[in-house]
């Protein structure tokens, strides 16, 4: 079972804020640093302004020590950041729990090269920096370059099978129970699963998470109700069209959103309606999925707090051994995955 310190932390974005005021995070940003040049009029900015108060939003930095002068470092170091949205969210966790500590962050998109990750890491430890985040945008096994181990360094969203370095991950194969259990719970007994590319570690846990939910429930693995897809809505669509060509499930489990984007079409080609006559899941829980008809249930990637625990695993200072820790990817349940069966109208 995770502990408390692996579960994800409730804390309000300004995305978050800028939904509730129904404006951009640009524009919620503006109000908040006072940009007075900014042509925002006054009825904006009081939404924007109660928003803030009614979600209890706190700034990054609020709770620094006043006066603070940030001199401190850490070092994040991605392979890509521009093709993931995830990136970008890891990256928001790490700077806004360091800076509680009046730490900066410096970040450095790699692609993966390993001289220059390691002129980077030579700079890094010239300049003394309080610690390394070492990520990778897929989830897997990588081999750090060997300059790292000269720093305080923290895996993020990937592990060295060595276990020389703490390392966070998501709890992928909890994350596919929960969905699959969702599922079962709302009435669905034929459950099909379409994965993402089978190299993918991500894909192939959340296939191993919904089986031994399947199982867990007496129930037996059915290989007609699973497909390949490509995590994209391509894959997701033609996956769709080829289940339903040899059988009809009561809900699809869908790898990704963006799958089920491709899904949600497919479906509705066929005369079925997502949410009534069959059952459709994500995972991720990126922005698109509340904005689907209807709206996606999903599994949230906790890349905010994977962030959060890097900094806090750097800046600790107790010098505990190297750990693997799997954080949590709760349920969003929304509307898609209900069904027939939510009437009683259990199917056969």
């Amino acid at each position: 079972m995770p502990n408390d310190e692996m579960r994800p932390r409730t804390r309000v974005t300004m995305k978050e804020v800028a939904r509730a005021a129904g404006v951009s995070q640009s524009t919620v940003s503006f109000v908040l640093n006072g940009n007075d040049n900014m042509r925002i009029g006054a009825e904006t900015r009081s939404r924007v302004l109660k928003a803030v108060a009614d979600l209890g939003y706190r700034p990054r930095g609020a709770g620094r020590p006043p006066g603070a002068v940030s001199r401190r470092v850490i070092g994040a170091m991605f392979d890509e950041v521009a093709t993931s949205p995830f990136a970008a969210i890891s990256i928001e966790g790490l700077q806004e729990e360091a800076w509680k500590a009046g730490v900066m962050v410096e970040v450095v998109m790699t692609g993966g090269d390993r001289s220059y990750e390691t002129e980077v890491l030579r700079k890094w430890a010239s300049d003394r920096v309080d610690g390394v985040v070492y990520g990778s945008i897929l989830t897997r096994a990588v081999t750090p370059p060997e300059a790292l181990s000269r720093h305080n360094a923290v895996l993020l969203n990937c592990h060295d099978p060595d276990g020389r370095f703490p390392a966070v991950v998501p709890a992928e194969r909890r994350g596919g129970e929960a969905a699959t259990r969702l599922l079962l719970e709302a009435g669905h007994r034929r459950i099909a699963f379409i994965s993402g590319e089978p190299w993918m570690d991500a894909s192939d846990q959340r296939m191993e998470g919904y089986e031994r939910a399947l199982r867990a429930a007496g129930m037996t693995v059915d290989p007609a109700l699973i497909e390949e897809g490509n995590f994209l809505p391509s894959g997701g669509y033609a996956a769709t069209r080829r289940l339903l060509d040899r059988t009809r499930p009561d809900a699809i489990f869908c790898a990704n959103d963006l799958t089920a984007i491709g899904c949600y079409e497919a479906l509705k080609e066929r005369g079925e309606r997502v949410g009534e006559t069959i059952a459709v899941m994500g995972y991720d829980d990126q922005e698109i999925a509340q904005h689907l008809n209807p709206p996606l249930s999903t599994v949230l990637l906790p890349h905010r707090e994977m962030g959060q625990w890097c900094v806090r695993r750097i800046l600790d200072g107790t010098g505990a051994p190297p750990t693997l820790e799997r954080m949590e990817c709760p349920t969003v349940p929304r509307r898609s995955h209900l069904g027939m069966a939510q009437d009683g109208q259990e199917r056969t």
